[in-house]
């Protein structure tokens, strides 16, 4: 009787063959597994850069006292005179967001009292929010209460989202008469007996 307590080399060699080719598909596997994390992190990163883009301008115009301009020249403007929303910790800030021609860059213009185009001298931050900007457009409702924002980046889905409270900016008060008119005022009237 034969007695084996080994492998042959036979069976040693088809086991390594076989081993070769399952670890080749697992290796194939993980590659594709991590193209696809890859892929998937990016729309995640830029979805949400989008989500914060979108929950900041609406912070903007829900935070501002109302006094609103838009101006759709050579680039789209949309400036809050004064909102609380400031990711400089600034009390109250003047906030642009501005569409640059330049690859369809939507930029954010945030400081106090300054002019566009901004000069050297005055203090801004500036941040760039999307590149490659389809649309950006901003509508009062006929009443100035509600404000809508449309945007769109190159080859993705509109977003669309309405801001309601917007009010216009209250009017001025009349400056009141100096002390000296009042005075004169009350010197010219007769007194009734």
């Amino acid at each position: 009787m034969y007695n084996r307590k080994a492998f042959t080399l036979l069976e040693v060699l088809i086991s390594i063959a076989l081993m070769g080719i399952v670890i080749v598909a697992l290796f194939s596997t993980v590659d594709m597994l991590q193209d696809s994390n890859q892929h998937l992190l990016k729309y995640l990163e830029k979805s949400k850069k989008l989500n914060k883009a979108t929950k900041t301008l609406y912070l903007d115009i829900a935070s501002s006292d109302g006094n609103i301009t838009i101006k759709k020249d050579e680039f789209t403007r949309l400036c809050m005179e004064s909102t609380e929303n400031s990711l400089y910790s600034l009390p109250r800030a003047k906030v642009c967001w501005i569409v640059l021609k330049k690859d369809n860059t939507l930029i954010r213009v945030e400081g106090n009292d300054y002019h566009l185009p901004v000069k050297m001298e005055e203090m801004v931050e500036v941040d760039t929010i999307i590149k490659g900007l389809e649309t950006f457009d901003v509508y009062f409702s006929k009443k100035k209460d509600k404000l809508l924002v449309l945007m769109q980046e190159a080859g993705k889905e509109p977003i669309s989202f309405m801001v309601q409270g917007v009010m216009k900016p209250k009017p001025k008060p009349k400056k009141k008469a100096n002390i000296n008119q009042r005075r004169e005022n009350n010197t010219t009237r007769s007194p009734t007996t």
